[in-house]
């Protein structure tokens, strides 16, 4: 409860609030969504085979040193940082809820 409400008296909600719950959530699914589809699209990537040649006198490096291509990390990076948003909004909302209830 409020300063000025009295007991069984709720304030009223600011709309820029109500505006941010929707639209964080909202936020969220869309990045964790484009974040997937990019890394589903960025996901055929030609894999090449490479052998030891002692003769050659040159060094074969692999470009970013990983499996998965840069394209296919970077979209599910999207995703997991759309997915941290929800987590954490899911939190506050749940701590919101509590605090309200009491203790």
């Amino acid at each position: 409860m409020g300063e000025h409400n009295t007991h069984g008296e709720h304030a009223t909600p600011n709309p820029a609030r109500r505006v941010s719950a929707a639209v964080v959530p909202l936020l969220g699914l869309v990045a964790v969504v484009a974040g997937c589809v990019f890394a589903w699209n960025s996901a055929t990537s030609n894999v090449g085979w490479f052998a030891y040649a002692p003769l050659s006198n040159e060094t074969f490096t692999v470009n970013g040193g990983a499996f998965v291509s840069q394209g296919t990390q970077t979209g599910l990076i999207v995703a997991v940082l759309g997915l941290l948003v929800l987590a954490f909004w899911a939190g506050h909302r749940i701590g919101r809820q509590r605090s309200r209830r009491g203790p």
